[in-house]
């Protein structure tokens, strides 16, 4: 069974940190780009980060650059998501995908996770 399990969301005020994982389970992320998204209520799903397993790139949206930064472990299969001095309006549910693609980012992913919430207190 092909699973994405996302954890280590939780509350924090502004300021603090937090650091989400990604683990994949019944395949690896060799020849993957994995990627963090985050849904805010009533608001649509926006792109945070992604990681290109074969060539080490990151992105980043211009609003978490200097604040997120997306690194992998992959002989443990768990890709992370560091996010420092985060606001109010980075609260969302975040979910991590994994899509097929050894050199870029996609717009589409395959695979996704179940979601963990953060929410920041101002």
């Amino acid at each position: 069974d092909v699973q994405l399990q996302a954890s280590g969301g939780g509350w924090v005020q502004a300021g603090g940190s937090l650091r989400l994982s990604c683990t994949a389970s019944g395949f690896t992320f060799d020849g993957y780009a994995i990627a963090w998204f985050r849904q805010a209520p009533g608001k649509e799903r926006e792109g945070v980060s992604c990681i290109v397993n074969r060539n080490g790139n990151t992105y980043y949206a211009e609003f978490v650059k200097g604040r997120f930064t997306i690194s992998g472990d992959f002989a443990k299969n768990t890709i992370y998501l560091q996010m420092n001095n985060l606001k109010p309006e980075d609260t969302a549910v975040y979910y991590c995908a994994a899509d097929k693609m050894p050199n870029s980012c996609p717009l589409e992913y395959d695979y996704w996770g179940q979601g963990t919430q953060v929410t920041v207190s101002s």
